[in-house]
């Protein structure tokens, strides 16, 4: 599967920062990693507040930070756990990378390819603006997608096992992204976004 644009570019034509470093690491270690995130994050099913209703998701998450930050988003609050030596490694690896700093991260855990996320953007109010988020995907390939809010122009890529991807600058505030089901892949795929809580 290749990428619809060149890593080194701007993915975004207008209004924001996306650029999409590929591999940060071999495919090896990518899978080694894959693994420890499997068996030492703290995961929690997703809840989510719909029509009044607290929904829970298939899909897993964690918190962590460098302090027990607070974070609301679809308005159910989590409060950070304390870094991992594994979660350290890669937020190094992440700051290394982008040349940017980070205070926390929200893990995703996706089964197999029927488990996405709907359009939405990293917008919420606990978050530094304008800071960088960094994305960094393990396990299956799976396609994502930005979509701009007033044209409805759409770019997409495939995120690799290993990869790293960062949005910044006013992305958020122009463009919203979200990553497709997909019934063809059975297997898991684990994404870490490294963000700065304000």
């Amino acid at each position: 599967m290749e990428n619809l644009l060149l890593p080194s570019e701007n993915l975004l034509p207008f209004d924001g920062l996306v650029h999409y470093h590929g591999a940060v690491m071999d495919q090896k270690t990518a899978t080694r990693y894959m693994e420890r995130l499997l068996g030492e994050i703290a995961w929690e099913h997703d809840e989510l507040l719909m029509f009044g209703k607290r929904i829970t998701t298939k899909r897993k998450v964690a918190w962590y930070g460098t302090r027990p930050f607070e974070y609301t988003y679809s308005r159910v609050t989590r409060k950070a756990l304390p870094w991992t030596p594994l979660l350290n490694e890669l937020k190094h690896i992440a700051e290394v990378e982008s040349g940017e700093s980070y205070n926390s991260c929200l893990l995703n855990l996706y089964h197999h390819g029927e488990e996405g996320m709907g359009w939405h953007s990293d917008n919420e109010k606990e978050l530094l603006k304008g800071a960088a988020i960094a994305s960094m995907s393990f396990g299956a390939v799976r396609k994502f997608a930005f979509k701009h809010r007033d044209t409805k122009e759409t770019v997409s890529l495939y995120l690799d096992p290993g990869s790293l991807l960062i949005m910044k600058g006013v992305t958020q505030e122009h463009w919203v992204h979200r990553l497709p089901p997909s019934k063809r892949i059975s297997q898991p795929r684990i994404n870490l976004t490294f963000r700065t809580i304000a």
